[in-house]
């Protein structure tokens, strides 16, 4: 039996053109969503925000874990790569799902995914368990973000993406500032060897998203109706072909240097401000708010760089920006923590802006059949190869300091920079 929505249910549920275009004020992106789109607007937003709050549970809890289970650089910088790695594989994995079985469907299988296994970390008795679990969490974390994007993206008008998934993006400043509140309070008030588990266990919040989303959370009729007459829906295959062959390696290439800067940033600054800055728990985390903050801005603003400047333009400026605040902020003299503080911001806002043009670009590069095979894919690929940067810094930092080897991730914003050469503007398309 058929589920296409009737005619009106797509008229209702997807104003048309015009009459998005004619609503330009300063929410206007979220007026065109119309009411389904707001909810799957809400269900993404809190997916990103859950799944960027249980990623930070491992980097706020690095010190105490290496001081709890005896390890060095290396092997802590291993955490961050096998999540990365096996995120690529849940990133394809949930892809193909949201082609098959839907968006929304394939989005609370992520949730639930990475939530169970989170709070399984903080069960583990021993680093191999810890390890095996964090890479379990990565099959969920690696899937959720292209699946909420694409949701959110076939709902949005064609002139207002950039800025709906900008949007989006920045859930993952609000994670990771429910993150670092959550850490300063266990840390201040816990033993460390206690703390770190008690950070993992709080990882269940995303369990009470799911129950809402099951109930009021729909994928776009249009996405529907495309998946029930396509013969070729989440192949892998359909990427590789001719036709989409050069789209597939270049943003591979592009999500592999953003992400590769990005995670050596997200992964390495709590350690650095602790070990190398000397900063108490406390100033940790008053440091980081500044970062938090750049980077909750960044996002909103890049969302609507990349509507004004276009796709390329905006990534290329901030692939710029992110490589020069990355320099300036590994070579802060000893001592100088005021301006390690103020420069948090700019870092921050850089780092972030740059992924706002994401959700919509990666989108709009493939057609609706594959187009969660497309994003999954690609994205979680440039996690995967990305994830060699933060375990680079990890055995670096031995021998060059934690501060001294960050500079490593400016080498993968000039990585995006170049492989933007191979993809075209979208700005404007139309995902229907």
């Amino acid at each position: 039996m058929s589920t296409t929505p009737p005619p009106q249910a797509l008229a209702d549920a997807n104003p048309t053109t015009d009459e998005r275009a004619a609503d330009d004020g300063a929410f206007a992106w979220l007026r065109a969503l119309g009411p389904r789109g707001r909810r799957a607007f809400a269900g993404a937003f809190g997916g990103y925000a859950l799944d960027s709050y249980d990623y930070f549970t491992l980097p706020l809890s690095m010190v105490a874990l290496a001081a709890y289970f005896g390890l060095d650089s290396g092997q802590t910088g291993l955490f961050t790569t096998v999540t990365l790695v096996v995120s690529a594989i849940g990133g394809a994995l949930a892809g193909v799902l949201a082609d098959r079985i839907g968006r929304v469907k394939a989005l609370m299988i992520t949730v639930i995914t990475y939530a169970v296994f989170t709070v399984a970390c903080g069960f583990a008795p021993n680093y191999e368990t810890l390890l095996v679990f964090r890479a379990l969490q990565g099959l969920g974390f690696g899937g959720e973000w292209a699946v909420g994007a694409i949701l959110v993206a076939e709902y949005a008008s064609a002139k207002h993406r950039g800025r709906t998934l900008g949007a989006i993006q920045s859930s993952w400043a609000v994670g990771w500032a429910l993150a670092a509140i959550m850490y300063t309070l266990v840390f201040s008030f816990v033993d460390d060897d206690l703390a770190w588990r008690v950070m993992f266990w709080t990882g269940a919040l995303p369990a009470l998203l799911v129950i809402w989303m099951r109930r009021r959370v729909h994928d776009a009729p249009e996405a529907v109706a495309v998946r029930e007459r396509s013969t070729e829906k989440g192949s892998f295959a359909a990427i590789f072909k001719p036709g989409l062959l050069r789209t597939t390696i270049f943003a591979g290439l592009l999500s592999t240097g953003v992400q590769g800067g990005y995670y050596t940033l997200a992964t390495w600054v709590p350690t650095y401000l602790k070990t190398e800055r000397d900063l108490s728990v406390v100033g940790t985390g008053g440091y980081l708010t500044f970062l938090i903050s750049g980077a909750f801005l960044g996002y909103l603003t890049g969302g609507y760089l990349t509507d004004r400047l276009g796709r390329r333009r905006n990534i290329w400026l901030f692939a710029l920006l992110s490589a020069v605040c990355i320099l300036a902020y590994a070579n802060i003299p000893s001592g100088s923590n005021t301006l390690l503080l103020i420069l948090g911001f700019p870092l921050g806002f850089c780092m972030s802006a740059i992924f706002s043009g994401f959700g919509s670009y990666l989108s709009e590069l493939y057609p609706t059949a594959v187009r969660g095979t497309g994003q999954g894919f690609t994205y979680n690929t440039g996690r995967a190869v990305g994830a060699v940067f933060p375990t680079t810094v990890g055995f670096l930092a031995d021998s060059w300091g934690v501060g001294g080897a960050l500079v490593f991730g400016a080498i993968g914003y000039g990585i995006a920079a170049l492989a933007l050469l191979g993809l075209p503007e979208t700005r404007g398309k139309e995902l229907a």
